[in-house]
């Protein structure tokens, strides 16, 4: 049995878990090797790419500044969060603010380090990335379409680290960051739909709230238009081997997104939208794996 000092410290960690949400930044991990091994370094042996210290500085870094990103936002967005979601906003107030904010310059410090021992480019990379996500959080991120695509770039930002790593400039590459772009900014955007109450009561100036729920909804519709681009493209243009079985699902999930979002009227339908293009980018993660098995094998 934990004693009371015990069970404080576990709930401690717990608490700022929830805050740095450690299962996306775990995603994020997984997602930047597996883009390493079957995307950006396909040409190289698997051994080197797995073993790679410098790429695991620059996964490690990512790992620390996504966490930094995550405690400011939740520090500038503490009073809304308690509207919209009151329940992990209670389990993120057993940190003090104090400690997010000491945990924050630590995690930024320690990413800092992390990409000095790459390149003086990857510092001047993190520095630069770090600085985005602040003013993100402090400013950007209250206002309609430049918060919501800054959010999109900074989102994809970890990858294109390992993509100028690697200097790999295939077109197919950028292809890939499209599909994925439109689908982040499409949650994005779904995610404002969701937490408009809290938006509305501390003033921020959202699409849903300058422009209205109608509005959002056509260009959830455009946007999931616009996602059929690429995903034609990597289907019948481009060798993505298996992983064509992920984009042909794709489609038919968001079909079934664009018949939902005009049913939807509450923040309960607006979070299984958000759930179902999550799960497209969970699953987009997973499924790179099946560009090419037999390539992979032979690179052992």
């Amino acid at each position: 049995m934990l004693n009371r000092k015990q069970k404080h410290i576990l709930l401690k960690f717990f608490s700022m878990f929830s805050v740095v949400r450690g299962y996306n930044i775990l995603v994020v991990v997984v997602a930047q090797y597996i883009a390493s091994v079957y995307i950006f370094a396909h040409d190289k042996p698997l051994r080197e790419v797995i073993f790679d210290v410098n790429l695991f500085m620059l996964v490690l870094a990512s790992a620390a500044t996504i966490a930094g990103g995550y405690i400011i936002n939740n520090f500038y967005d503490s009073e809304k969060d308690l509207i919209n979601r009151p329940q992990k906003s209670m389990i993120d107030r057993l940190v003090s603010q104090n400690t997010k904010l000491s945990f924050y310059f630590v995690l930024n410090f320690l990413a800092v380090i992390m990409a000095s021992y790459v390149s003086f480019n990857a510092v001047i990379f993190f520095s630069a990335y770090i600085f985005a996500i602040w003013y993100y959080s402090h400013r950007l991120k209250k206002l309609p379409f430049i918060g919501n695509i800054t959010s999109a770039v900074l989102t994809i930002t970890p990858f294109f680290a390992i993509f100028i790593y690697y200097k790999n400039f295939e077109q197919v590459i950028f292809v890939h960051a499209m599909f994925l772009f439109l689908i982040i900014s499409m949650r994005e955007l779904t995610k404002d739909l969701e937490n408009i109450k809290g938006d509305l009561a501390l003033g921020y100036k959202t699409i849903p709230i300058v422009y209205g729920e109608v509005v959002s909804k056509r260009m959830l519709m455009v946007l999931s238009l616009l996602t059929l681009i690429p995903a034609y493209l990597l289907i019948y243009r481009f060798e993505v081997g298996r992983m064509t079985l992920f984009f042909y699902f794709s489609v038919v999930l968001l079909l079934i997104f664009v018949i939902l979002v005009w049913k939807s009227n509450t923040k309960m339908h607006y979070l299984i939208l958000h759930n179902i293009l999550k799960f497209i980018i969970l699953a987009g993660v997973l499924s790179v794996m099946l560009i090419d098995v037999g390539v992979i094998l032979n690179r052992l």
